[in-house]
């Protein structure tokens, strides 16, 4: 059996690991798995079950009344909660704080990650997230680590927040930003922060064409290495 290509994108909140990952996955044939999807999709659950940000650890009792699917489709992924697709209302400020809050509690990391895994082992993927490389697949080929100001990463992100709607300033998505960059970086379960073996690429001036090129080519230096 070919052994599969897994490649790993890290970074903070807002570096824009999702669209590399998905550009990526279109141009190599890959499957994309957007592990914030997971997490987002649990803290979405522990909203509709009436559970507080600040006790994410009571999902905890409520796991195997759970039933978190994955499927692939058309070449990415779509997420299901309990039978029912999942989509915007897991991308709110509001899922952002609870995605960030339910990753710090063990069992949910362990209710995820054999998922994660297994999907990896049987197809060529690419997976974004925070502890991809250094916890998830840390055998993987290829790991990148994304990283761009925070400034610049509320500017995108505020972008994507008022297109859908959201009624918010650039100085509460900057503050959401700083505030899930430490929380993120200081958790106890699997802190945010690159693997030793990981490349870093700053997008921060990189147009997407640009950001593509230069990972396109850590891909093919890494594989290359590898083979």
């Amino acid at each position: 059996m070919t052994k599969t290509i897994n490649i790993a994108i890290d970074g903070p909140s807002g570096s824009g690991k999702s669209t590399l990952a998905k550009m990526l996955a279109a141009s190599l044939g890959y499957v994309y798995i957007d592990t914030g999807a997971l997490y987002r999709t649990v803290g979405l659950f522990a909203m509709q079950n009436g559970i507080s940000a600040e006790t994410p650890e009571d999902v905890v009792p409520l796991l195997d009344k759970l039933d978190l699917q994955m499927r692939l489709e058309d070449g990415g992924n779509a997420v299901y909660l309990n039978g029912a697709k999942v989509g915007a209302e897991i991308r709110t400020s509001e899922a952002s704080v609870y995605a960030s809050q339910v990753s710090k509690v063990p069992a949910v990391r362990a209710f995820l990650l054999d998922t994660q895994r297994s999907i990896a082992k049987q197809n060529n993927v690419i997976m974004d997230g925070r502890d991809i490389g250094t916890v998830i697949l840390p055998d993987a080929q290829v790991k990148i680590y994304m990283s761009a100001s925070p400034e610049q990463r509320a500017k995108r992100r505020l972008a994507e927040l008022v297109a859908k709607g959201e009624d918010i300033t650039f100085e509460q998505v900057l503050a959401d930003i700083k505030w899930r960059d430490e929380n993120d970086a200081n958790r106890d379960i699997a802190p945010a922060k690159p693997a030793e073996d990981a490349v870093f690429l700053d997008n921060s001036d990189l147009t997407l064409d640009g950001l593509l090129q230069a990972a396109l080519e850590i891909v093919s230096n890494a594989i290359g290495a590898t083979a």
